[in-house]
């Protein structure tokens, strides 16, 4: 078994949902780390099920127990990775102050697309086929050469619209999205934010959360029937 089957194994077996390896050459901020990891931790079905108005306080909850989740998976994978000799940067599935212009120098949903794991939806976030949008990603990048993924660089979510239908600020325009697009060329992000700091005011939310794409997507409802929640 070589180290990166290794990596990938031990990641799934503390927890993650989906592990892939990208190569990020083109895209990373951080010349000295072309090659990034992508780890995805699986929401609770049944708490995402039950997001039908807006946020839950479960599903605050649940969002908390996936950013410890992942920054546990994300100091597992740095530790492996310096056992090897591997220079690491560890980029953590969450911030605690929002940049001003709500972006990252490079998002987890990038690292994500250009492992292989899914593709951004109509909603902006992450979909895959196994489990949704109902996932939170962390990354790592590193100087290590990896078994690179293959990157998907278009929408799968053809003719669908239930993301759109489900936000209430509709901030999504109904674009598929593509590896060339801006996320302002299909999403607005001002609207989504400012309905999520109208949730984080609640005293049972406190975080910038929605979760009615989430919920709403087709892919996401395959994923909560096949786990049997209700």
């Amino acid at each position: 078994m070589s180290f990166f089957e290794e990596l990938k194994d031990t990641l799934i077996e503390n927890g993650a949902a989906l592990v892939g390896f990208a190569d990020l050459h083109d895209v990373t901020p951080y010349s000295e780390l072309p090659y990034g990891i992508s780890i995805g931790f699986a929401l609770d079905p049944e708490i995402i099920s039950g997001i039908t108005d807006g946020p839950t306080h479960e599903y605050a909850r649940l969002y908390d127990h996936a950013n410890r989740s992942l920054w546990s998976l994300g100091a597992l994978a740095e530790e492996m990775i310096l056992s090897k000799g591997g220079r690491v940067k560890n980029l953590p599935s969450t911030i605690d102050k929002v940049p001003e212009n709500l972006r990252t120098a490079l998002p987890h949903k990038t690292v994500a697309t250009k492992s292989g794991l899914g593709w951004i939806g109509k909603c902006a976030l992450l979909i895959t086929k196994e489990y949704g949008s109902a996932l939170r990603f962390t990354s790592l990048l590193t100087d290590l050469p990896l078994p690179v993924g293959e990157p998907i660089t278009e929408s799968r979510c053809g003719e669908c619209r239930a993301c759109l239908k489900a936000c209430p600020v509709t901030a999504p325009s109904g674009k598929n999205w593509n590896s060339s697009f801006e996320r302002e060329d299909f999403f607005n992000v001002w609207k989504c934010y400012e309905k999520t700091k109208i949730e984080a005011s609640r005293p049972e939310i406190g975080k910038l959360i929605c979760g009615m794409c989430i919920a709403a997507c087709p892919y996401t409802k395959a994923y909560i029937k096949r786990s049997g929640a209700k």
